[in-house]
């Protein structure tokens, strides 16, 4: 979005537009079209624009990815991610960044679900791998992960600056402090068998769910 701020001749602090698309990136844009008096048409195009450019090797995991998702496959439990990416560059973010060797599966655009908050990819990606909820931690960096991670009936883990106020079951400020790995561990602390994960810190939207 900045970027495409920039074509249009204005600017904004990354931090901001970090904070407004945690929210949704709908809102997001909306947002900042008024708040610098763009055209929305215009800006959604010129991000979209940018986003297409931008390839994998650009948007690399948040710290500690890998190493949670490596120690939920060791102790048995599954990585699976619900995501409004399209199911292509999904497989090639997964492939570039070395993650696609612990993820079981995957919801996308292209499966034709409603978008987060609505819960209902988050039920279908539960019944398609058999995770029980009570055993499934949501994790993600927004509101809509969280609110449609609990409506899903899993428990639920927020992870960024400050935290969103819908009740989160566990609030981190990092990706990698949602479940931290003690050495010798046989199992992650908590209900954490299967997680899933918004996979980058690109704003489009990642994802989580049985468990961003």
């Amino acid at each position: 979005f900045r970027a495409a701020l920039n074509d249009l001749g204005r600017d904004a602090p990354l931090r901001r537009i970090a904070d407004l698309a945690r929210e949704s990136l709908g809102s997001c844009a909306s947002t900042l079209a008024n708040d610098y008096r763009v055209d929305l048409t215009r800006l959604e195009a010129a991000a979209a624009e940018h986003y297409e450019r931008t390839g994998p090797d650009e948007q690399p995991p948040f710290h500690g990815v890998r190493e949670i998702c490596d120690w939920i496959c060791q102790a048995g439990g599954q990585n699976v991610i619900v995501t409004h990416r399209g199911s292509q560059g999904t497989a090639e973010l997964l492939s570039a960044n070395d993650l696609a060797r612990c993820c079981s599966g995957s919801i996308t655009h292209a499966d034709g679900d409603p978008r987060k908050p609505d819960p209902s990819a988050f039920n279908a990606i539960s019944e398609r791998h058999g995770l029980r909820r009570d055993e499934t931690l949501a994790i993600g960096d927004r509101a809509i992960d969280v609110v449609a991670g609990r409506a899903a009936g899993g428990f639920t883990c927020y992870f960024g600056p400050g935290g969103p106020a819908v009740g989160a079951d566990l609030t981190d400020s990092e990706f990698g402090e949602a479940a931290p790995i003690p050495a010798g561990a046989e199992r992650p602390p908590g209900p954490t068998r299967a997680a899933g994960f918004s996979p980058t810190q690109s704003p489009p939207p990642g994802a989580i769910a049985p468990a961003s």
